[in-house]
């Protein structure tokens, strides 16, 4: 069992684009969906890059939810997408920048959510306090609309 701790902000500009040594930090493109469940669980089916996964999330408390994922064959992947999972797909790009010892995954979306630039940071309790970079702005981790299930049924261009 495996426990995500995570914490959501909005992007105020560009700069997170260049690490600290000048060069532009590369992404890796995201499709993922989502099966209908209740209760609160989510189960994500998830492309990213040339690998899938798995994943099944509880309910959320507090900043902390338990999460099971596993790697499963591309193919079938592909076809739970495609032919299983709520439409419209989230689409992004993931970029991971280090920053003070700790590693921010900012996604930049497409398709029906482009224009939202989220960044998140995984943390080892709900009481750290990790330095925000001078590109991270407002806090959005209690806002439910900015998970991506959400994402799904209000997508970001209908806000």
């Amino acid at each position: 069992m495996s426990v995500e701790i995570e914490r959501k902000f909005l992007v105020k500009d560009d700069s997170w684009r260049v690490d600290a040594h000048g060069q532009r930090i590369a992404g890796v493109p995201f499709r993922q969906g989502y099966l209908p469940t209740q209760d609160g669980a989510t189960v994500r089916v998830r492309l990213e890059g040339a690998s899938a996964r798995l994943t099944i999330k509880g309910k959320t408390q507090g900043l902390s939810r338990l999460e099971f994922e596993y790697s499963i064959p591309l193919q079938d992947a592909q076809q739970m997408l495609d032919e299983l999972c709520e439409k419209p797909l989230i689409e992004k790009v993931r970029y991971c920048r280090s920053e003070q010892g700790y590693v921010w995954e900012i996604d930049e979306f497409s398709g029906d959510n482009q224009g939202l630039i989220v960044a998140e940071i995984e943390l080892e309790s709900e009481d750290e306090q990790p330095p925000l970079p001078a590109w991270v702005g407002k806090e959005v981790t209690g806002d439910g609309r900015y998970f991506n299930v959400a994402l799904v049924k209000h997508p970001f261009k209908n806000w």
